[in-house]
C-alpha cells in the first residue's frame, strides 16, 4: 500500500491543486491525506480501488480544512520549498494556464468531478465513491463542467 500511495502522489497533488487553487495549500492537503490514509489503512476496501479511496480522503480533508478556516479564519502556512513535485512539464504553458484558470472558475462540485474523471481517469463509479454521491450526480456534474469549460476555453481545447 505504501508503494501505491507513493505512485499516487502526483495525481493526488494535481487533484488537491484543483480543489485548493494554491500549490502550497495543495501540498499541505496531500500531506494530510497521506497521513490519514496510512493511519486508516485498515478501512480501505480493495474492491473500491486505492485511488478512489485516497481521492475521497483528499476531498474530505479539504472539506474539513475549509470548515476549519471558516471557524478560525486561519489559512495553511505557506511552505518555502516543494515547487514542482508531481508536475509533468507543460507542453504549452499558456494553454495549461488557461485550463487551470477555467477549472478554477467552475463551481466546486463540477471541478471535483472534472478533476477526478477527466484529469485523474477515475471511473464514474470510483469518482462517485470518492465524492460520496450517486453515479448520476457525478454524470450531471461532469456534463455541466465540460459544457462550462468548452464555453470558457472555446477553440483552445482543439
Amino acid at each position: 500500500m505504501h508503494q501505491q500511495l507513493c505512485e499516487l502522489l502526483p495525481r493526488m497533488r494535481r487533484f488537491a491543486r484543483s480543489l485548493t487553487g494554491n500549490p502550497h495549500d495543495a501540498d499541505d492537503l496531500v500531506q494530510t491525506a497521506v497521513e490519514r490514509a496510512i493511519a486508516r489503512a485498515s478501512q480501505w476496501r480493495e474492491e473500491l480501488g486505492l485511488d478512489a479511496w485516497v481521492f475521497g480522503i483528499v476531498r474530505n480533508a479539504w472539506v474539513d480544512e475549509v470548515r476549519s478556516r471558516q471557524r478560525r479564519g486561519q489559512v495553511f502556512a505557506a511552505e518555502a520549498a516543494g515547487g514542482n513535485v508531481g508536475e509533468a512539464p507543460a507542453v504549452d504553458h499558456a494553454l495549461t494556464m488557461s485550463v487551470e484558470a477555467a477549472m478554477a472558475q467552475l463551481p466546486e462540485n463540477q471541478r471535483e468531478a472534472v478533476a477526478l474523471v477527466l484529469v485523474e481517469g477515475l471511473s464514474y463509479k470510483e469518482a462517485a465513491a470518492a465524492l460520496q454521491v450517486p453515479i448520476g450526480t457525478v454524470t450531471s456534474r461532469l456534463a455541466r463542467g465540460r459544457e462550462a469549460l468548452q464555453r470558457m476555453l472555446g477553440d483552445n481545447l482543439q
